[in-house]
C-alpha cells in the first residue's frame, strides 16, 4: 500500500470541492498544504490516482486551463 492510499478522504474532498466550485486559489492552497506535509511524490500519486479519475470532463478541462493559462489563451473543444 502506498502512502497516497493512506491520505484521508477528508484531505481530498476539499480539493474536489475547490475544483467543483472553480476556486483555483483554494485548490492551490490545499495542494501546497498536502505537498508540505507529505511531499511531491505523494501529491503526484494522490492527484493522478485519486483526484484526476474523480473529475468530470468539464472540471478536468477547467483544471487544465488553470494550470496552463500563462501560455494558452483558450482550449478548443474537440468532438
Amino acid at each position: 500500500m502506498t502512502i497516497a492510499t493512506q491520505i484521508s478522504i477528508a484531505a481530498i474532498v476539499p480539493m474536489l470541492t475547490a475544483i467543483g466550485d472553480r476556486q483555483w486559489e483554494k485548490f492551490k492552497e490545499l495542494e501546497t498544504e498536502l505537498v508540505s506535509q507529505y511531499g511531491v511524490e505523494v501529491w503526484q500519486e494522490v492527484f493522478n490516482f485519486r483526484i484526476l479519475p474523480a473529475l468530470d470532463n468539464d472540471s478536468n478541462k477547467w483544471l487544465l486551463v488553470q494550470w496552463c493559462n500563462e501560455g494558452i489563451t483558450s482550449v478548443k473543444n474537440v468532438a
